[in-house]
């Protein structure tokens, strides 16, 4: 087979309308537009239109909010935690706090703090400064023989005042 014998199975390919090209084209004159009208004519907005009745988008209920004082916390699970560990990305023999977390990549950004949560097998001795943890974290890093501590108390405290 050579170059100029490559051609497509029948079928596989269908040349572009080209409307509006004359009346041999079969699309002339109108191009397929109908008669007159708002929709014959360039710049039509009319989607979410219902001929003057309560559009469907307004008859149904609205449910829900979002919360702009909400916290966005970055999370960590105990078990990227071991793995980044058992990698050497982290060191054990320093605490491990939020700056350490970013510049190891296990965090991309701080945002309002990093929350630690229990998913996954945990066996590092390991210092950690966070701004939050879940009860079953601690636990997890505690039967471990580490600690951990958490500012959220203070920083919740010092929003109340």
């Amino acid at each position: 087979m050579k170059l100029n014998q490559l051609h497509d199975n029948p079928g596989a390919t269908k040349k572009r309308k080209r409307v509006g090209r004359g009346p041999g084209s079969g699309t002339g004159k109108m191009g397929g537009r109908g008669i007159k009208g708002q929709k014959s004519r360039s710049g039509v907005a009319i989607n979410g239109y219902e001929g003057g009745q309560m559009p469907l988008y307004m008859r149904l209920p609205k449910r829900g909010f979002n919360n702009i004082n909400a916290k966005r916390h970055a999370v960590v699970n105990l078990g990227l935690l071991q793995k980044f560990i058992d990698a050497g990305k982290l060191d054990v023999k320093k605490p491990i706090t939020e700056a350490a977390l970013v510049e190891s990549g296990l965090v991309r950004r701080v945002r309002d703090g990093v929350r630690v949560l229990a998913k996954g097998d945990f066996k590092a001795k390991v210092t950690l400064e966070v701004t939050g943890a879940s009860k079953s974290a601690v636990a997890a890093v505690e039967a471990a023989g580490g600690t951990i501590t958490t500012s959220s108390a203070t920083t919740s405290a010092a929003a109340a005042e």
